[in-house]
């Protein structure tokens, strides 16, 4: 049975997928660059990364470093392309019949441990991930499940508590990996052990399904526990399983020769911690890697001139946005959000800070997400609209306010042509730069005049890119703005229901239109991607729109 999530579980979601799209050297120990085992020679796959995984745990955490390492090691019940396109996962048909969604499972599967994948194993991985003890990032992508039948070992039903058409996403997003219900039972074992409970493992288990103060009560008492044993053995289906983990240096994951898929030219695939960006590219230039998960812009030209280096390109599924308080003054003020709007000049933001990395942005999602509304235009700079709005405002002679960011150079860059283009209008803004944790928590209390930040629509689908963002539901939660219009989320929910692409579309583009006429937010641009590729070393490398370095195809040039 599914246990209720706390909001703060979607903060910590969001949390976590921005801090690892904005990753930069600053927040990166310098003392994490090691000398490595690795060899980026033969069928040994070297990849470089900024920064590192946090934990190979699929539902701890959602940071893009342990996304790259789990990716390989765990497999969903759907997968996605670099297309973003579904396809057979762990199950080999998803079919949606209003609030039910039958799952038939791929047979002959094998998981690292050597135990077989059934239904069981699907149910026990996500009663975890909703299970509180685990404190799980990801429990609000799956609520909307209220009951899972296991009909056979490969075939399993789910049933949500409203038509949410949505699932598929969900199932595909890397924190959905399969665990073995073997190392999840091990796992909890050693937590109560740990933790000196008297409780058994089926009596917590009884507990957790009955709920109540007694499951709460257990529940609080491992939940410093929980996840030990799989963050140590992480049991997958991937085609690449754990090797050796050097914390702070390198990971090495080796191929899983009973994997079910394809064949795979790699015998072992390192992560190495290089967050040094001059030290990254010398290493993808001599040899030493044959990947880097992360290029600089101001290093794409350097990449690409190189004779024996390459950059595989892909849009992202990011927006960056400036945030208004939607109930404090004068913020309140449709006029003030537009002149804001139409002051800023986002083509020498793109030009001048991103190095044409970027696209402007004309809406809430990017050209990359499901239903992205193509027919509207681009907000344009124009300081003779946006003097006309402000003349029209509650503050005609301008105000004095404060503008939020995290502390890379980059967004400092952009805060600076933000404030010079607001001094047009006489809108007098100090930039205040805090570290991304405590900046963060800062925006998730409300009591911003305006910040700058990102969001990711991870699974490639509007409803995660609009509904936690703007509906009425999700204020005090990833709705920081404290924005509601029941118009829009008329539009959101219908969106979220049907199950016909053309209805969905509609509803989306009406949502995406409602929203650039209220602006809670400003979008301002839309992200691109970029790693870099020894082309000496490494062939048939992809990169997917949420940054996840696609390896199953690679080959190595002879």
């Amino acid at each position: 049975m599914f246990m209720q999530k706390k909001i703060w579980l979607f903060m910590l979601f969001a949390m976590l997928l921005i801090v690892a799209a904005c990753t930069d050297d600053s927040d990166v120990d310098e003392a994490a660059e090691g000398e490595s085992s690795g060899d980026a020679s033969g069928n040994d796959l070297v990849i470089g990364m900024i920064n590192e995984a946090v934990s190979l745990d699929p539902h701890v955490s959602n940071d893009i470093p342990s996304a790259q390492l789990r990716t390989q090691i765990f497999d969903t019940l759907v997968e996605q392309d670099v297309d973003m396109e579904f396809g057979e996962g762990l199950a080999t048909s998803f079919e949606q019949d209003e609030d039910q969604w039958t799952l038939q499972l791929k047979e002959g599967v094998t998981f690292h441990n050597g135990s077989d994948f059934t239904a069981e194993d699907v149910e026990a991985t996500l009663d975890r991930v909703m299970d509180p003890s685990v404190g799980s990032s990801v429990a609000f992508m799956f609520e909307m499940i209220n009951d899972i039948e296991i009909v056979s070992d490969h075939e399993i039903v789910f049933t949500t508590d409203y038509p949410f058409t949505p699932l598929p996403s969900h199932l595909a997003h890397n924190t959905a990996g399969i665990l073995s219900k073997e190392i999840i039972d091990e796992d909890y074992q050693n937590a109560l052990d740990e933790a000196g409970s008297d409780v058994t493992l089926e009596e917590y288990y009884e507990l957790r399904e009955a709920g109540g103060e007694e499951f709460e009560a257990v529940s609080e008492e491992i939940g410093s526990h929980v996840g030990a044993v799989i963050s140590e053995n992480p049991d997958g289906t991937g085609h690449l399983k754990l090797q050796e983990r050097v914390p702070g240096n390198e990971i090495v994951l080796e191929k899983f020769e009973e994997f079910h898929g394809g064949e795979r030219e790699f015998d072992t695939v390192t992560y190495r911690v290089i967050p040094e960006n001059s030290a990254r590219l010398a290493e993808l230039e001599t040899g030493g890697i044959g990947i880097t998960d992360n290029v600089d812009t101001e290093a794409m030209d350097r990449v690409r001139e190189h004779e024996e280096t390459d950059i595989i390109d892909q849009d992202g599924l990011s927006m960056t946005y400036v945030a208004f308080n939607y109930e404090k003054e004068p913020f309140n003020d449709e006029n003030v959000r537009k002149a804001i709007s139409h002051a800023i000049d986002r083509e020498q933001i793109i030009s001048g800070v991103l190095n044409d990395r970027g696209l402007h942005a004309k809406n809430h999602i990017s050209p990359s997400v499901f239903a992205h509304n193509e027919d509207m235009e681009e907000v344009p700079y124009d300081l003779d609209m946006a003097k006309e709005y402000m003349a029209d405002s509650s503050v005609p002679d301008g105000f004095d306010t404060v503008i939020w960011t995290s502390d890379s150079e980059q967004n400092r860059d952009i805060a600076l042509i933000i404030q010079e283009s607001l001094a047009e209008l006489n809108i007098n803004v100090e930039i205040e730069q805090y570290e991304h944790g405590a900046f963060l928590e800062m925006a998730n209390q409300g009591d911003h005049d305006m910040f700058m930040l990102q969001w990711i629509t991870v699974t490639g689908d509007p409803n995660y890119g609009l509904y936690p963002m703007f509906h009425t539901d999700s204020v005090g939660s990833g709705n920081r703005w404290n924005y509601s219009n029941p118009e829009l989320d008329s539009y959101l929910e219908e969106g979220q229901r049907t199950s016909e692409d053309e209805e969905r579309i509609e509803a989306y583009a009406t949502a995406q239109e409602i929203l650039m006429e209220d602006l809670p937010i400003t979008p301002l641009y839309y992200g691109e991607l970029g790693i870099g590729v020894n082309n000496t070393l490494v062939e048939d490398v992809e990169l997917d729109p949420v940054g996840i370095v696609r390896i199953e195809n690679v080959t190595f040039p002879e």
